[in-house]
């Protein structure tokens, strides 16, 4: 078992107090937006070897994939660490995204690649070959947008916004009209699409109903029964004036995690992280298609390419308790599932539900892990990686602990 040390990613988003909170650590006097956990060639964690040497993540990997990752997981995903782990703390909006499927990347990334466009092009869409689909465990309160309400639903939402012009003797912007029409089509994914595009690609159209419906809004336009989602116009609004995002983001479910709750994200699903702490895991890949809520690169028509068009229902994921104890969120992915942890004083050790490498972070107290072939203590903000050639790994509580501890541990899909 290695202990390891991980990247933190200072993005302006990011939380200047959530991330070294969590991990009773200081401060660092600017934003801490995402700790990457993981073996993720950008941000490797580095893993400390028994004699104190130092080595990226990926490449001690690299030195025996086979010892590492174990047989079954390089033979399905090759000799890379499948899923990469982060802690994610949003003080402000992250762009609106989608993720493309595992045959959209390796046909995009190629693509660029024939291209000619260099890795860290700012117009470039697809980082690697992979896949992204992920999951957020809520650690606190956490907001976001994720998928596509019905369209009758939005349209709702656009009808309760022109009426509030009516009540006021104002003229609908022409935008909002144009929407009403695209939402009443015939077909739900087709009018979910037509009312997207009109949004995404709408240039000065939409910064004139946008500014139109939050000065409306913040002159006393009534927001019930929208009060959520029309307060989230107002306040991306503020932070994007004019941006296609804010209006998209009423085609979109509005939803808050309550801490301990946990959704997963599968490729197509357009969604953004809008404030809230949590451990996010996803496949190991770095593609992200933006639709919104950012100045970076929005390369429209691919966007349209990669969203899937239809009304789906928020996609929780409830845990599964094994026989064991074992508290498990497993989405329907391949690459990863996550395991919380908690161990009393003096209480039982609990089994790590290992398939393959497994990474661990401590966020409460102190964890003591042991396995056939060796043991390491963590203390609270630590972490581990977790050879396959380890397994089984028990955590046991602390001798001595008077202080609950809580981990989170992530290792490849034990499910078929």
């Amino acid at each position: 078992m290695y202990e390891i040390d991980n990247v933190l990613r200072p993005y302006p988003w990011g939380s200047t107090t959530a991330i070294a909170g969590l991990l009773g650590r200081p401060e660092s006097g600017g934003p801490e937006a995402e700790l990457w956990i993981g073996a993720h060639p950008d941000s490797p964690s580095v893993a400390r070897r028994p004699d104190g040497t130092l080595v990226p993540l990926d490449a001690l990997i690299a030195e025996d994939p086979v010892h590492f990752l174990g047989e079954s997981t390089v033979a399905e995903f090759g000799p890379r660490l499948p899923f990469l782990t982060k802690i994610l703390a949003a003080a402000q909006p992250l762009s609106l995204q989608v993720h493309p499927s595992l045959e959209q990347a390796k046909a995009g990334f190629t693509r660029e690649n024939s291209e000619g466009l260099a890795a860290d092009a700012p117009n470039r869409s697809y980082r690697d070959d992979n896949h992204k689909p992920e999951m957020i465990f809520a650690l606190t309160t956490f907001e976001a947008l994720c998928g596509f309400r019905s369209a009758a639903k939005s349209r709702d939402i656009f009808l309760h916004l022109a009426e509030c012009f009516d009540l006021t003797g104002k003229v609908v912007p022409p935008l909002l009209s144009q929407v009403l029409d695209d939402l009443a089509l015939p077909d739900e994914g087709e009018a979910l699409r037509a009312a997207f595009e009109r949004i995404i690609a709408g240039g000065e159209n939409v910064a004139d109903a946008t500014a139109m419906v939050t000065a409306a809004l913040i002159s006393g336009a009534p927001m019930a029964p929208y009060q959520t989602e029309l307060s989230t116009v107002v306040s991306l609004n503020n932070q994007y004036p004019g941006d296609p995002g804010v209006l998209i983001s009423l085609l979109l479910n509005r939803i808050s995690l309550a801490p301990g709750e946990a959704v997963y994200l599968p490729a197509g699903n357009a969604h953004a992280y809008l404030q809230g702490l949590g451990v996010e895991v996803m496949a190991s890949s770095d593609n992200v298609l933006r639709g919104g809520l950012t100045p970076k690169f929005v390369d429209i028509p691919e966007l349209l390419r990669t969203i899937a068009f239809e009304a789906v229902g928020v996609p929780m994921l409830v845990p599964e308790i094994s026989g064991l104890g074992q508290e498990l969120y497993q989405p329907p992915f391949r690459e990863f599932q996550l395991q919380r942890v908690e161990v009393e004083p003096g209480g039982s050790p609990v089994p790590l539900a290992q398939s393959g490498a497994a990474v661990i972070i401590v966020v409460s107290g102190a964890v003591y892990l042991d396995s056939p072939k060796s043991d390491l203590q963590l203390g609270h903000g630590c972490s581990a990686f977790l050879p396959a050639s380890e397994a089984p790994v028990n955590v046991h509580p602390v001798s001595g602990a008077v202080e609950t501890a809580i981990a989170f541990a992530v290792t490849t899909s034990m499910k078929a």
